[in-house]
């Protein structure tokens, strides 16, 4: 479901241009190196802060209206994080089981939890699950935009190019993109999207159910636990 997440970062006006000037061909690459590490730290316990200000010290620039920007503005950053939790809470809707309510909190929770460690301010982050769906519709409806960096972009959001994501059928990478992606991308709604993307969940669910545990998970998450 990355594509989701990243269909809304490219569109947002300062992560937008940081992508393109700091991995302007090589976006899935960037991506992989980024989550992978994000899940070696979440399993190993090692301090997110260090990490985090040495990867993002030096994305710093002047956006397509001439405003300069940098990666670690509170605001930037808050968003950067919102569209993986939006994302994380869309996928667990499309591949299963449902999330009860209590469910849905607590996973917001631990999300709020995990962004303490990056050492950032968290004055902006929302308090509450319901108090992120609100601040999370209103930054996609006030902030989000089509600029150049989009333009220059798209094409990669759309049809994945590297690493795992590059499987995904170009329907179902249509079919998971937030409505606000939508609508700024002018993506045609195909019902054969829809049909695509229930395909990749069904397979992914029973891929998974068959699957040896010692597989059910990325490199970096098993050796987690034995560390």
């Amino acid at each position: 479901m990355l594509p989701r997440a990243v269909g809304l970062q490219v569109l947002h006006p300062v992560i937008a241009p940081a992508l393109l000037e700091h991995a302007p061909n090589r976006l899935w690459l960037h991506k992989k190196r980024s989550v992978s590490q994000m899940i070696y730290l979440a399993y190993t316990g090692r301090p997110a802060d260090s990490v985090i200000r040495f990867a993002h010290e030096h994305v710093k620039g002047v956006d397509d209206r001439a405003q300069r920007y940098h990666a670690l503005h509170p605001e930037v950053f808050l968003f950067q994080h919102a569209t993986y939790v939006e994302t994380l809470m869309t996928a667990a809707d499309v591949f299963g089981p449902p999330l009860t309510t209590d469910g849905r909190e607590q996973l917001y929770q631990e999300c709020c939890a995990w962004y303490r460690t990056y050492g950032v301010s968290d004055r902006l982050l929302p308090p509450t699950w319901p108090a992120f769906t609100e601040y999370f519709a209103d930054a996609c409806a006030t902030q989000l935009r089509h600029g150049p960096a989009a333009t220059e972009l798209r094409h990669q959001v759309l049809r994945p190019d590297e690493w795992i994501v590059r499987r995904l059928p170009a329907g179902a990478a249509r079919a998971m993109q937030h409505p606000r992606a939508v609508e700024l991308f002018g993506i045609r709604s195909r019902p054969a999207d829809a049909a695509a993307l229930r395909a990749v969940a069904v397979t992914a669910r029973a891929g998974y159910s068959l699957a040896p545990r010692r597989i059910r998970y990325v490199s970096q998450a098993r050796l987690g636990p034995v560390r």
